[in-house]
């Protein structure tokens, strides 16, 4: 799979709200994709429902991403962010 069909994927998982933050969301999930969702490489709706159903075996920043957090939780965001 091409890293484009993975970013794809993350932008549909609504990951797109900045750069920086397509590519937290992006370094999250991609091993999740390439563990739980191999099979539906370079299909990015697919990927993105696989990774919806597979959501209780999500590592948790990719967990984070799905539910809408689009940053991994190891990353803090600045004072003035919040």
């Amino acid at each position: 799979m091409t890293r484009t069909s993975l970013f794809a994927a993350l932008l549909i998982c609504g990951a797109s709200h900045a750069f920086a933050q397509s590519a937290d969301a992006r370094a999250a999930c991609e091993p999740d994709v390439w563990r739980l969702c191999a099979s539906y490489i370079p299909s990015a709706s697919a990927i993105t429902q696989c990774l919806r159903s597979q959501k209780a075996n999500l590592s948790p920043g990719c967990r984070m991403v799905m539910d809408g957090g689009h940053a991994a939780p190891n990353r803090r965001r600045s004072a003035d962010a919040r």
